[in-house]
């Protein structure tokens, strides 16, 4: 497998948590969507990333397919979700919160790293709804009874608000701290602390690139 992206990017970094929590082994390809859009377009003609390209040639382009393909793979056994009913159906509306804060956070940085003139009313409404996910996400991760969000197994839940924190402070260090949560920063810092997260961690640059 091929996985290509920047672990700076939050979709990237959970499939590549993933990946390595369910020991698959991949070739890494850094690629950025700005400065490789043509290599990327190989593979995706979205230019998006992560782009997962199996070993016989298909190119999965989403990270939630990305991840269902995964957990496929590892089977229902090992899969970080549960297979169905509501246990799934709770997980999956964690990562959905989640990812819905990592694209209100990207948006805001290409807002602000390719207008010349910022628009205030588009950034006012993206810091409104990356306070709000945080505020909804904090309410949950409080009332939690075990180590992790559904118990005391690490799952796909843990792994996507994690990232999304980890983008947080990295792109917007401003609303991170207006917006610091402890039950949030007590899960960021036991998930951080985490091998499979340590090996795929880098500082995001905030450029067109």
């Amino acid at each position: 497998m091929i996985l290509i992206g920047q672990y700076d990017s939050p979709f990237v970094r959970r499939v590549a948590v993933a990946l390595r929590l369910y020991g698959i082994a991949y070739e890494y390809r850094p690629w950025s969507t700005f400065g490789d859009g043509d290599r990327i377009a190989q593979f995706n003609p979205l230019r998006r990333v992560p782009t997962l390209v199996l070993d016989g040639g298909e190119a999965l382009i989403d990270s939630f397919a990305i991840l269902d393909h995964l957990d496929e793979l590892a089977g229902p056994s090992r899969a970080l979700i549960a297979s169905s009913g509501p246990e799934r159906r709770a997980a999956l509306r964690v990562c959905a919160l989640a990812t819905g804060l990592c694209d209100k956070m990207v948006s805001l940085v290409y807002e602000r790293a390719l207008h010349e003139t910022v628009s205030p009313a588009w950034t006012v409404r993206c810091e409104i709804q990356i306070g709000d996910v945080l505020e909804a996400l904090e309410n949950e991760c409080a009332r939690r009874a075990g180590a992790f969000w559904f118990g005391d197994r690490l799952g796909h839940p843990d792994i996507a608000v994690a990232c999304a924190l980890r983008f947080l402070d990295d792109a917007h260090p401003g609303l991170a701290s207006r917006n610091r949560r402890p039950a949030l920063a007590d899960h960021a810092a036991r998930c951080e602390a985490i091998e499979a997260f340590a090996a795929v961690s880098q500082t995001l640059s905030v450029t067109a690139r």
